[in-house]
């Protein structure tokens, strides 16, 4: 899915952490802000992405992606629009519904088994009981 330029919004800030002479001066991570609800996407999209348990997703609809891995401001761009991209391609996965089984009557003994061993094995640790 591509993903239309003009309802992104991304912005230049200061990256975080030790930087050098150039610290304070320039400006190469990227900040990029994605509205779900004013988006062109189909309606199956907006749902799921407003699903997610994603820190990365607002309560009002906005994804808020920094990118500042990278010297390169336009390097951080492309990370961040990438990382846009997977999050509306873990929408598009179907998930595979899940089939209930029944553990098998030997699963079931042999479980019930290995409790008893280890319920003997601790009953070993108790004091004799004199009579």
């Amino acid at each position: 899915m591509i993903l239309i330029s003009d309802e992104i919004e991304l912005t230049a800030i200061r990256s975080q952490g030790p930087g050098g002479q150039n610290v304070n001066k320039v400006s190469s991570a990227a900040h990029l802000r994605f509205n779900i609800h004013a988006s062109r996407l189909p309606l199956r999209y907006k749902q799921c992405l407003l699903n997610l348990s994603d820190n990365r997703i607002t309560k009002s609809g906005f994804i808020i992606i920094k990118a500042q891995n990278s010297r390169n401001l336009e390097q951080n761009k492309f990370d961040a629009q990438k990382r846009l991209e997977g999050l509306l391609q873990n929408c598009n996965q179907k998930v595979k519904k899940r089939i209930p089984t029944k553990p098998t009557r030997n699963a079931k003994k042999r479980r019930m088994d290995e409790k008893k061993k280890h319920g003997d094995k601790k009953k070993l640790r108790h004091k004799p009981v004199d009579f």
